[in-house]
């Protein structure tokens, strides 16, 4: 499968983004809260098969030692094929001597402890809502 890797927000259709988002079961915001998100991250990855979008994750860092990624999917339809190590790779290679935390989405943990990510012990997250979190899984 022929695949195009872009790193730049133009001409990303920001309602695919959520719908991917959606479709996945990982947290959603109007389109243009996505654009926003994106735009202000220090990376972002978007994977395209044609002109679909397949797939895109994003860091915010310091560029120095610290980073976090976050909104890393693949649509259902595209999952299981090394798009999700692509993406992950490529936000590995923007943040180069980075530590990296991320939060995943209950039940794909395997998935970045097959990239070498580690549980961590003391996490902590103070949500804007709490109760949403709970019952998906996320905070106890």
């Amino acid at each position: 499968m022929e695949l195009t890797i872009r790193y730049e927000c133009a001409g990303v259709d920001w309602r695919e983004v959520t719908a991917i988002l959606r479709s996945v079961g990982m947290g959603v915001y109007a389109p243009e809260q996505h654009r926003k998100g994106f735009e202000g991250s220090y990376a972002r990855v978007f994977v395209y098969h044609g002109a679909k979008l397949v797939g895109f994750g994003r860091a915010i860092a310091d560029g120095a030692y610290q980073a976090a990624f976050y909104d890393c999917a693949v649509a259902v339809e595209y999952q299981g094929q090394g798009i999700g190590r692509t993406i992950v790779a490529h936000l590995l290679d923007r943040v180069e001597g980075c530590n990296v935390i991320l939060f995943a989405t209950p039940g794909k943990e395997g998935f970045y402890e097959r990239l070498e990510f580690s549980r961590m012990k003391t996490g902590m997250a103070l949500f804007k809502n709490s109760e949403v979190m709970r019952q998906r899984g996320f905070i106890e």
